[in-house]
């Protein structure tokens, strides 16, 4: 194992002002390392207050292959978590121009630049999923590293943008690179709750009647951040891993979240037939406001999968334990209700 400690490294993080990149650069920059982040003009960096004096602002673009050439020079390494993350289908042109063509561009800008390792935040989506139509009904299905992507109806276009974003890692890796790929499932953490997965937090504080049947997976942000830094300053390369904690049915997440913030929990369950509604009476609304839905088609029937990840591997490889699912909803909650 490479001793981080002994060397202050210059680490290059894209996606910085996101929710696990935040935490990366902060425990980096806790461990005495020089952090660069490649962020946009107008980019919000709020999930950085306190540190952003102490990280290296690079102006850039992983769409511009100019900018990332600038960035790159004297990185040792590279923590790519830019992404975009939708599943609203007029952001799908970008998503795959980011998702895609954006990890390309990393790729190739470490192999020119000969950076020492290039870590790939990716997605439990990236693995994709059986097609439910070859299943037993209502069997749960259990899936690890190994799991091969196959066309399927329940691939979200999410899911197969960070499928294409992963086979360029693998190219950079078979031309030399050395680097690996993180899949984590539901990241639990203190973000924008406007945003992403924190979004379930407000839908609870907001005493939303309605919980979805089906499984959730999760990770707490810290835990994958913490795993990056880890196999970054490793000698593993080659490899990819599932970053999932447990899982646990979504009306028992509705319930802890709801306790923890004080609030009512959610009554009544959605089935498929109700999802299905829901998500069309969503979709008008948002297009009357201007606004992007929270439910969407895709959400819906994804919320409804028992699927669930094996994550031996990471721990048997590193040793790694998760946080309980408790600890990470007590202190997301405390940070919400502290910024309300």
């Amino acid at each position: 194992m490479i001793d981080s400690q002994q060397k202050r490294m210059n680490v290059l993080i894209t996606g910085a002002t996101g929710l696990v990149g935040s935490i990366t650069c902060k425990l980096l920059l806790a461990d005495g390392h020089q952090v660069f982040a490649l962020v946009r003009a107008n980019s919000e960096r709020s999930l950085l207050a306190g540190i952003q004096s102490r990280i290296n602002w690079v102006e850039g673009d992983v769409l511009d292959p100019g900018s990332l050439e600038q960035a790159m020079e004297g990185m040792d390494y590279v923590v790519h978590a830019a992404a975009v993350v939708s599943f609203v289908p007029k952001d799908r042109p970008m998503m795959y121009q980011v998702n895609q063509r954006g990890t390309a561009n990393v790729v190739n800008a470490c192999l020119q630049f000969g950076v020492r390792k290039l870590c790939h935040v990716s997605s439990i989506a990236a693995l994709g999923r059986p097609d439910s139509r070859k299943l037993a009904t209502g069997s749960t299905v259990v899936l690890n590293e190994n799991q091969k992507w196959e066309d399927s109806p329940e691939n979200s276009e999410y899911a197969k943008t960070k499928q294409l974003a992963e086979l360029e890692v693998w190219r950079g890796i078979a031309e030399g690179l050395e680097a690996v790929i993180v899949n984590p499932t539901l990241i639990l953490g203190e973000g924008d709750w406007g945003k992403s997965s924190t979004q379930i937090f407000r839908y609870v504080y907001q005493e939303n009647p309605f919980y979805t049947e089906g499984v959730a997976n999760y990770v707490d942000v810290h835990d994958v951040a913490s795993v990056i830094i880890r196999l970054l300053f490793s000698e593993i390369s080659g490899e990819r891993f599932l970053l999932n904690a447990g899982n646990i049915s979504y009306k028992d997440l509705f319930f802890m979240i709801a306790d923890a913030m004080g609030k009512r929990r959610p009554r009544y369950a959605v089935g498929k037939t109700l999802a299905g509604v829901i998500w069309r009476v969503e979709a008008v609304r948002t297009w009357l406001l201007g606004t992007k839905p929270l439910i969407t088609k895709e959400t819906a029937q994804s919320s409804a999968r028992k699927i669930t990840y094996d994550h031996s591997k990471i721990k048997n490889t590193i040793g790694f334990e998760f946080t309980p699912l408790q600890d990470t909803i007590t202190r997301v909650c405390e940070s919400l209700k502290a910024g309300v």
